[in-house]
Formats: C-alpha cells, structure tokens, sequence
C-alpha cells in the first residue's frame, strides 16, 4: 500500500502537530497584536511580528465550504474516494483545511456544524479533521 503524503515537520509548524498528538487543536497567537493565525507562518500577517505563542482552540466549527473528490490525485487515496476536502471556520476565527469524517461525502453541507477529532496517521503525525457536532 502507497503511504499518503505527509507534512514535514519544521521547528514552526512542530508545536501544531504535538499538540494534535495530545488531541488539542492549537494555533498560533501573535504575542504583539493577539491576531490567530492559521495557516502556521513565521511572520503575522497584520502586523508583522515573528513572536507568537501557540493557543489551544475549542476544535467546535462551522463547515465554510466542502468538495467532494471522485478523481484519484494520489495512488495512498485510491480506496478513499470519494471522500470531501472542507474549509472549517473555527468559532475562533481562523479557517482550516480538512475532512468531515463520518457522514457519506455528498452529505456534507456548508453550514453544517462540527467539532475536531484527531487521526493518528503515523507515531508522529495526528491529523485533525472534523465530525458533525454532538456525535459520539
């Protein structure tokens, strides 16, 4: 079996996945200007400072836009199709690209709220996705 692509962990991105490891969604807080910020960067992109400390989220949100892919991009998905890619609003703020996990694909619906669970892929790499709010 084709292993799926995986992120390289770097010393700006590594806080955000040992926190998914632990299960808590977390984000980056400029220290200067409290601005969240996701996608993780070096730099925040309202006020430009490189300080930033990581700041757990409630993991609850909203489904802000879904797709769902039925073509095979990479052979490790082939037996996942088809499955969504969505944008997920955090209550917080910030939008993160995932999965709804659970519903079949073409039933998730912008709008629709969610919560986070974590995917452990590897020993190393833990996945956040979303599941529709309240189910076990």
């Amino acid at each position: 079996m084709t292993q799926p692509p995986l992120p390289e962990l770097t010393d700006v991105n590594r806080p955000f996945w040992e926190s998914s490891a632990e299960h808590v969604l977390a984000v980056q807080k400029c220290s200067k200007c409290g601005c969240l910020r996701y996608p993780i960067s070096e730099i925040c992109p309202e006020c430009l400072s490189p300080d930033a400390e990581w700041t757990p989220m409630s993991g609850r949100g909203t489904v802000f836009s879904t797709i769902v892919f039925h073509q095979v991009y990479h052979p490790a998905f082939a037996d996942r199709v088809p499955y969504n890619v969505s944008l997920v609003r955090l209550d917080e703020g910030p939008i993160m690209v995932s999965n709804v996990v659970g519903p079949e694909p073409r039933d998730v619906a912008v709008g629709d709220r969610v919560e986070v669970v974590f995917d452990q892929v590897t020993p190393e790499v833990t996945i956040p996705r979303f599941r529709p709010a309240g189910t076990p």
